[in-house]
């Protein structure tokens, strides 16, 4: 069962005349009365702060999930309550996506929210024709500076071999998100235009159903759904947004009206984002159990994504590259008539977290430099693990902690040679290091290379039959033949 159990609609295809969809209207509740604010009562005053986030979404984890399940921000305000006899309310507000958190936040029921980057730039301009609504953007939660969280899946029997493949045929995505950002790119720099697929706009959990139920051709998504389906043996990876070059993340929204009333609240949640992630970096496995209880989405799969050199860094500072990315974001959204007009600059406000910084703060944005990396000894190789592009990892049933390797090859050896079963293994992409399952990897092997590096792994077939086009004497193995190989 998915995370997010819905019937499959009829597939209902966009015509020619209007694949250029908007996306859903935000509907506007009121910007009267709301829980926001402080509510004076029997003697005392409680200062309410409603956070908006997505559960499912476990690139926000650090400002949703994971922050909510480890109370961090509830002991912060305690403490500044206890200290200005003023009572703090936390509410948690979850929602699928960005726009009704965006809806929300509009209505003054929503004060910090976290979402994609591309619903950022949908929140920012439409909160801005609300003077007491109006967002921004303070802080991030993870990212991927080559894009890879987003991605493209097919069914596991499909014969598409690359995107050209999908060409006449039905893609679900969800319509203004990065997702559909990526598979518009991804077909341009293919030779495709947008219009040579049938463009099904779906909700994440009714793609992916679509897809399981072979209703569409292929599921064009953002974290965790690709992965989620490779993992579950309900798809195979057909195109890694990574390809694309093109920065995504996700990041941390706030009404700049509450934010100039309660800067103590802002504060104390930048905080706590600031330690969650500290944590997660530290403790990324008991993290990923965390979440995984909390979502119902497999820690195997929160593992891939959130794990040391995973698919998203975590780091709340707000990156260059990242706002650039976002100015390079706007105009598709614009064309989609999804956004108006937003002054980026303006936008993005760091000056929460540079008072929580200091004078480390510039330094420490500007780095890109993984905080949670791979390192040890390996057991089998008996090299030390180090290489980001090679370094890979095994979580052993039964194991409370993973085991790691110096290269794809020296894993397999070590899975071959273990008594009992893999929960997960997770390998480095042969040509751009993206981290994938070991079991659902395209092998390549290739003897001329040394010993304990002549076994290859590739996230997309297409990247390993161009390695054995430039390498005659390799051959392409599954991933039980691979395992035979390394022992």
């Amino acid at each position: 069962m998915y995370p997010f159990p819905h019937p499959v609609p009829r597939p209902t295809i966009l015509p020619r005349s209007r694949r250029r969809p908007l996306l859903a209207v935000v509907a506007v509740l009121g910007l009267g009365a709301s829980a926001c604010g402080t509510d004076t009562g029997a003697g005392s005053s409680t200062v309410v702060v409603n956070i908006g986030y997505q559960s499912k979404t476990i690139n926000t984890v650090t400002a949703g999930t994971l922050l909510r399940e480890r109370g961090t921000f509830e002991r912060k305000l305690n403490a500044i309550g206890e200290a200005k006899g003023v009572h703090y309310k936390v509410v948690w507000q979850d929602f699928p996506s960005g726009p009704p958190l965006t809806a929300q936040m509009i209505a003054g029921k929503v004060d910090i929210g976290s979402m994609g980057d591309y619903p950022v730039l949908v929140n920012g301009s439409k909160t801005a024709e609300f003077p007491d609504a109006t967002s921004e953007l303070v802080a991030v939660t993870g990212y991927n500076l080559r894009g890879s969280l987003n991605q493209v899946v097919v069914p596991k029997d499909s014969p598409a071999k690359n995107l050209t493949d999908l060409r006449g045929k039905v893609v679900s995505t969800s319509v203004g998100s990065a997702a559909h950002g990526m598979l518009v790119n991804a077909l341009r720099k293919n030779g495709l235009s947008p219009d040579d697929v049938k463009l099904l706009n779906q909700d994440p959990a009714v793609g992916a159903s679509a897809l399981e139920g072979k209703q569409v051709a292929a599921l064009s998504q953002f974290v965790p759904w690709p992965q989620l389906m490779v993992f579950r043996k309900q798809g195979r990876l057909l195109y890694d947004g990574g390809s694309n070059g093109i920065p995504t993340f996700h990041a941390v929204v706030s009404r700049k009206a509450y934010a100039d009333d309660h800067p103590e609240v802002m504060r104390a949640f930048l905080e706590s984002v600031r330690d969650t992630a500290d944590y997660l970096n530290k403790n990324p496995l008991a993290a990923a159990q965390q979440v995984a209880k909390a979502t119902g989405i497999e820690p195997e799969v929160v593992y891939l994504y959130n794990g040391p050199n995973g698919l998203v860094t975590f780091d709340p500072t707000i990156k260059p590259q990242l706002v650039d990315a976002l100015s390079k974001d706007l105009p598709f959204l614009k064309d989609l008539g999804s956004v108006k007009n937003l002054d980026i600059g303006k936008f993005v406000n760091d000056s929460y977290l540079r008072k929580i910084y200091g004078t480390s703060y510039d330094a420490v944005s500007k780095s890109t430099t993984s905080p949670s990396t791979l390192s040890g000894q390996d057991p089998v190789c008996h090299e030390p693990v180090k290489d980001p592009h090679t370094a890979s990892e095994v979580w052993f049933r039964g194991q409370k902690a993973t085991g790691a390797a110096a290269t794809p090859t020296c894993l397999l050896r070590q899975i071959a040679a273990h008594d009992g079963g893999v929960r997960a293994a997770y390998v480095p992409d042969a040509k751009n290091g993206t981290r994938m399952f070991a079991s659902a990897a395209t092998w390549v092997l290739d003897v001329d290379r040394s010993a304990d590096s002549r076994l290859l792994p590739f996230a997309v077939a297409a990247d390993a039959d161009a390695y054995l086009a430039d390498h005659t004497d390799a051959h392409k193995l599954g991933y039980e033949a691979a395992l035979e190989a390394a022992s």
